[in-house]
């Protein structure tokens, strides 16, 4: 049996709006019809449910970290990133019950939110039945860590027994990030990955990183020093930690970049002139919480990157919603058209994910979840705007 769904708009996402759109969904979520008011003659048009709003996709979550859920609120704003990190290793133990709680309350948080498909990075298997029972799709990407040449092998090792904790085909290890992984461990790393799988890396959330890379200095050695690790490996690149790292990662794999906050002009070209199946990954609300600052977003627009939209964890939000992060976004940013940024938190996100097929647009034969934004107007996103799950 069909559900007509019906909206001031329809935005599929992949076309233009329609207005007073209707939308056939059968009992699987499967789209079976998209109609403008005026081709639209399969029933009685009493029988469509009529809804104040824009209709929409579900949103894609193209980064988050699930088993870090139970830290929300222990760590305080504006610490800087390398405080942030010594924290989260030192306070992130906790009963499992605590841990499993909290990861349910949060995948049930994003599932009321519209959240349909998550990337999500994991360093242990505490988020296995979570995701397994959960109705969202989650990627989980297993992270590999390790700052001294030594433990490369051991590292890798160790997080491909993960894999198998994981049920379906949505898992791969990555590098966690330039300033927790040696060059020898990337090396390493780009011998280990043979299928093309998705990377996701977090790329320059603190200017310290790019301090790290340019000129072995700042607060990533005192960092270093905290957790016992010898940084002795790690030399002054004379550039920034992306131009560094880049030509490390396995090809053609596609790369997931997240938060980018000291991504520069001229990083932006370089990434381009590699050439790589890149995806930008931006955490606004995690940005603002740990540095206080947020991505030079105009500068990604202007260059034609493709975006896609992440919470990051808990312990550095309030909240795991991605209308939230387009709400900042649009309010830091005026110039931003709400149209393009949709597609950030929708199609792009499912592209980045490899799951274009069945999300991230509104399109006869997919499964995208249906979400309706309340309180728009005229295609302006505000505070105003609400998100309402409809299938």
């Amino acid at each position: 049996m069909l559900k007509y769904l019906s909206a001031n708009y329809i935005l599929p996402i992949t076309s233009m709006p329609i207005k007073d759109g209707i939308i056939a969904v059968d009992e699987e979520g499967v789209i079976q019809g998209i109609y403008d008011s005026t081709s639209f003659a399969p029933i009685d048009k009493a029988k469509v449910e009529r809804y104040n709003g824009v209709i929409i996709p579900g949103f894609i979550n193209a980064h988050c970290h699930i088993e870090l859920s139970h830290m929300k609120g222990v760590i305080p704003r504006g610490t800087g990133l390398p405080n942030f990190l010594s924290q989260v290793m030192t306070a992130r133990g906790a009963s499992m019950k605590k841990i499993d709680d909290a990861m349910a309350k949060a995948d049930k948080e994003m599932y009321q939110n519209g959240i349909v498909a998550v990337g999500d990075h994991a360093n242990t298997d505490n988020s296995s039945r979570v995701k397994q029972e959960s109705e969202i799709l989650y990627h989980t990407f297993i992270e590999v860590i390790g700052i001294e040449p030594a433990e490369a092998d051991f590292k890798i090792k160790e997080a491909k027994s993960l894999i198998h904790e994981f049920t379906g085909n949505h898992v791969s290890i990555t590098p966690h990030a330039p300033y927790s992984c040696s060059k020898v461990l990337f090396k390493k790393f780009k011998k280990a990955v043979t299928e093309t799988t998705i990377l996701s890396i977090h790329n320059q959330e603190s200017d310290e990183e790019n301090k790290l890379f340019r000129y072995k200095i700042g607060e990533f050695l005192k960092f270093y020093e905290s957790i016992g690790k010898d940084p002795d490996s790690m030399k002054a690149q004379a550039r920034n930690s992306i131009q560094s790292y880049l030509p490390y990662l396995p090809y053609p794999n596609k790369i997931i970049l997240v938060h980018n906050t000291y991504t520069s002009l001229k990083d932006l070209d370089f990434v381009e002139r590699m050439d790589r199946d890149i995806v930008w990954c931006l955490c606004p609300k995690a940005n603002l919480y740990i540095e206080g600052t947020l991505p030079k977003v105009p500068n990604f627009v202007n260059a034609g990157q493709l975006l896609a939209i992440g919470t990051d964890s808990l312990a550095s939000n309030d909240k795991l919603s991605i209308l939230d992060e387009l709400k900042v976004l649009h309010e830091h940013f005026e110039e931003l058209d709400f149209l393009q940024t949709i597609q950030w938190a929708t199609i792009n996100g499912a592209i980045a994910l490899n799951i274009q097929d069945q999300y991230g647009s509104l399109e006869i034969g997919k499964k995208p979840g249906i979400v309706l934004l309340e309180g728009m107007e005229q295609m302006r996103l505000t505070d105003k705007v609400k998100v309402k799950r409809l299938a």
